[in-house]
């Protein structure tokens, strides 16, 4: 891993586990993915998206509301909404210039800048909620999602991701919040009850 990299595993640590930190560490890592934006596209492949879609397989029906957290220039984004044509999809994201690069790309997904830790939805909003390497923020993610809904967590290389949180603490933390999970492969899918 480079400097950079332990850097952003130190940060996710950190914030799983004690949530409040974050207040201190956005700044950081707004500044830090808003001047990798530019490449950013660039250094992700579809491939990466393997985890995040093998474990959407296992949804029992199509979902109509998908809100992408983390969705840096909206790679997973517009793959869901290839998946799902009559979803509405929407990406946030904390770096403004991700964003920007994202609407560069074009598709059909609506894209917000915003915050994970308190995002701008009401609750139950999404019947479908998706991170690829990304830090959980478990209350918001059980505030968003609808009853019945879905949140689907995947690291592309496993524990070799940089963004990386292990399956058991997903799994416990979804767990506390009323959602019922399952690990496959590199990623967990929960269902809210």
């Amino acid at each position: 891993m480079t400097n950079r990299q332990r850097i952003i595993r130190l940060v996710t640590n950190v914030v799983v586990h004690v949530p409040p930190a974050w207040r201190l560490l956005r700044r950081y890592v707004a500044r830090d993915f808003d001047g990798i934006a530019p490449t950013w596209e660039s250094r992700v492949s579809h491939e990466g998206l393997r985890a995040l879609l093998d474990a959407l397989d296992a949804l029992p029906a199509a979902p109509a509301r998908v809100l992408d957290v983390g969705t840096g220039t909206g790679r997973a984004a517009r793959a869901l909404s290839e998946r799902w044509p009559d979803a509405e999809i929407v990406g946030v994201d904390l770096a403004p210039r991700m964003i920007e690069e994202a609407r560069k790309l074009g598709g059909r997904v609506h894209y917000d800048v915003a915050d994970s830790e308190e995002l701008p939805y009401d609750d139950g909003a999404f019947d479908l909620v998706t991170l690829n390497n990304m830090i959980p923020f478990f209350d918001e993610l059980a505030r968003v999602t609808a009853p019945g809904g879905h949140v689907a967590i995947a690291y592309s290389m496993g524990d070799q991701t940089p963004i990386y949180v292990p399956s058991s603490r997903l799994r416990a933390e979804l767990g506390r919040r009323g959602f019922e999970t399952r690990e496959i492969g590199m990623a967990v899918l929960g269902r809210k009850a």
